[in-house]
């Protein structure tokens, strides 16, 4: 499905204001009327009398609303899959949700600003293929290569530091996933994308990305952190609780390892980024992107997509009608209450 014009959603905060206004009316409505009569002459005057009727009134003109409103964002659906070919980089994403990944020396936490960065990358991204990998004591493959952007966008938001039992920042084993990411039978420019605050504990990181070099990708790694460090919140229901602690007491202090992540770039012809400035970041890794020769290759995606807004439009018309008849039925019982009043 495609949603063509968007920006038509921001016309459903136009409910919520004929709910207030309804609110309000009926609070009006009913001191007006302890001024004007007694509930029992009331009752004998308006028998018909029904607030369910005006609550109804207004949610089938909130539906007619909502209906127009999907009938100008203008829904399409794709009516078959079809292979097309596209000309891009396959470019596999790497985040760190070790818990060090919680720490909040940068806005507003590590893992959150990862997730912004690697975000606005792919907004940016045309026609390359991406893939999702999550590590910290180990590496688990959680989006595999696809030219669906949306569905990568979606299991990003999804990435927490609980996903994984084993803690730690086990880097090498994510260099080591991503390499059964790239297909082997297409020769396309394969680039791993490592974000992380660098804090791995082992020497294997290099050797790995030494490695993945010889075997043609290309590791571009972006530090998310201060190298003055932070401490580990503990949350219970979003409140901070403590910080991390290690086992003589002593508030553990995380910072982000430039050099880690540096070496690691170097061994596989990249570069470091600092991912402290999300513009700067997006823009260079684009200029990379720019850079590198494109190859083609197959997708398969849904195409022949067709408009389906005239039905949210027959809806809209049809509560409107369902709203008109409500309104002609109340007419007529004043009518007749006025009839009565003048016989009377």
């Amino acid at each position: 499905m495609q949603l063509e014009e968007k920006i038509w959603f921001w016309g459903l905060m136009v409910i919520p204001l004929i709910i207030i206004v309804f609110l309000l009316l009926q609070v009006w409505k009913h001191r007006m009327q302890r001024k004007f009569a007694s509930k029992p002459l009331l009752r004998r005057l308006s028998p018909d009398s029904s607030l369910f009727k005006s609550i109804l009134k207004v949610v089938v003109l909130s539906l007619a609303f909502a209906s127009l409103v999907m009938a100008l964002v203008n829904p399409k659906l794709g009516s078959k899959l079809e292979t097309v070919k596209r000309e891009g980089v396959d470019i596999v994403f790497a985040i760190d949700v070790s818990k060090s990944m919680l720490a909040e020396d940068i806005a507003p936490n590590r893992l959150e600003k990862s997730k912004q960065l690697v975000t606005q990358i792919i907004n940016n991204l045309a026609s390359d293929r991406v893939g999702i990998i999550a590590y910290a004591g180990k590496a688990f493959p959680q989006l595999p290569i696809t030219t669906d952007y949306a569905a990568a966008k979606m299991f990003l938001q999804s990435m927490n530091t609980d996903m994984l039992s084993s803690q730690g920042t086990a880097i090498h084993e994510a260099i080591e996933l991503s390499k059964t990411y790239f297909d082997d039978d297409q020769d396309t420019n394969r680039v791993l994308i490592i974000i992380s605050d660098g804090e791995d504990h082992g020497a294997l990181a290099t050797d790995a990305a030494q490695e993945a070099s010889e075997e043609g990708i290309r590791i571009f790694t972006i530090g998310v952190g201060d190298a003055k460090g932070g401490p580990i919140p503990e949350k219970r229901n979003g409140v901070i609780v403590n910080y991390k602690k290690d086992s003589n007491g002593e508030t553990v202090i995380t910072r982000l390892d430039e050099s880690t992540l540096q070496n690691i770039a170097n061994e596989a012809n990249g570069a470091y980024i600092n991912g402290k400035n999300t513009t700067e970041v997006v823009e260079h890794i684009r200029d990379i992107l720019n850079k590198m020769d494109k190859t083609e290759f197959e997708s398969t995606q849904f195409a022949d997509f067709e408009s389906q807004f005239q039905w949210f439009l027959a809806a809209a018309l049809f509560f409107l009608m369902i709203d008109v008849l409500l309104l002609e039925r109340r007419t007529s019982w004043l009518k007749r209450l006025n009839l009565f009043n003048e016989d009377f």
